[in-house]
């Protein structure tokens, strides 16, 4: 609602002179009313951002065996205390071949071997130990899926594998974040 102040000093003026011009006065409460029921309206019918999902292909028999080539296959073990470790082909004895990792080296690691070898001989075989949290499997699928590998599996860890992994050194990897 709009108001005009108006004074009644009209002593001592005389006739002819210009007279003062009256100031407005807008009352805004009906446009901060307006302007909360807009928000309101907006926050109620906007949709949240929706989960992600990601496809996981999995075989129609489990006892299936996908063949994989040595010089393409990279297999990444994760432990507790985000600890990861990773080797290329097959595991040498005496787990001269495995090495220690981080999950911002992961990609890397990731990127190299997507240049070495072709595409189709690619292979990323992610096997998480008993003591690794789901938290880190997921970080792990998410830099497969940031570097475009099609070819990936989970695995169960060997028993020579984890006898390796609880040698290795227990010095906890950075955080995720």
């Amino acid at each position: 609602m709009a108001e005009l102040m108006a004074s009644n000093e009209t002593k001592g003026k005389k006739r002819g002179t210009r007279g003062h011009k009256k100031s407005t006065r807008v009352d805004l409460t009906p446009m901060v009313d307006l302007g909360f029921l807009l928000i309101t309206f907006f926050i109620f019918t906007t949709t949240m951002g929706a989960n992600q999902v990601m496809d996981l292909n999995m075989p129609a028999n489990s006892n299936d065996k996908t063949p994989v080539q040595n010089k393409g296959a990279l297999t990444i073990l994760l432990g507790d205390n985000n600890r990861m470790l990773y080797y290329e082909g097959k595991l040498e004895e005496g787990g001269t071949n495995i090495h220690p990792s981080s999950f911002k080296d992961i990609r890397n690691v990731l990127i190299a071997k997507k240049k070495a070898v072709a595409a189709e001989d690619l292979f990323v075989i992610i096997k998480p130990t008993d003591d690794s949290s789901y938290q880190n499997v997921v970080a792990i699928l998410d830099e497969i899926s940031i570097n475009v590998i099609t070819r990936y599996a989970i695995d169960e860890v060997t028993t020579n594998e984890n006898i390796l992994v609880a040698a290795k050194d227990k010095n906890p990897i950075p955080s995720l974040n």
